[in-house]
């Protein structure tokens, strides 16, 4: 049986807890992006994952353990959805479902947008499978974005039904 989760806005805290869930440059590059640095500093960590400049969310189940991260902001005229991750322990239980389902309610109050997108990386099945059970389907990659050969962009609609919501 799967733990409800809470979304709430991350804190500072939270930060400590993501470093230890990243073992080597691959893992946090496929969740930071391109440009994250590793080995990582606690500074450079924050740096990277732009702390304070963007929307930080944090799933934690009752007991306050973290066990989901997500960052969301506005690219391309939609809600991005960032920086999705949950903690290794915690996958293949539902977790993954249930931050992006409190991610997109939790985005609608931040942003009037008509979709939600992600992207991910091709070798990356059960996320893509993940976000698939939630309604995200393939687009076109954005132009002059790096890792086209890497990654899918994936949109859904705002208005879609919640399907597949935990």
């Amino acid at each position: 049986m799967t733990e409800n989760g809470l979304l709430r806005p991350s804190a500072e805290r939270d930060i400590d807890c993501l470093m230890r869930w990243f073992g080597d440059a691959r893992a946090v590059r496929v969740w930071g992006g391109p440009h994250f640095r590793f080995p990582y500093t606690r500074h450079s960590f924050a740096e990277d994952m732009h702390w304070g400049r963007m929307a930080a969310f944090s799933l934690a189940l009752a007991d306050e353990d973290l066990v989901g991260f997500g960052q969301v902001y506005e690219r391309f005229g939609r809600i991005n959805l960032a920086r999705l991750v949950v903690q290794p322990g915690r996958r293949g239980q539902g977790m993954g479902r249930q931050l992006v389902s409190a991610l997109m309610r939790e985005s609608r109050k931040l942003f009037s947008l008509g979709e939600y997108a992600l992207f991910v990386y091709r070798d990356n099945q059960p996320a893509l499978r993940c976000y698939q059970s939630l309604g995200f389907e393939f687009s076109d990659y954005p132009d002059g974005m790096p890792l086209a050969d890497d990654c899918y962009y994936l949109v859904r609609s705002v208005a879609a039904p919640a399907t597949g919501t935990a």
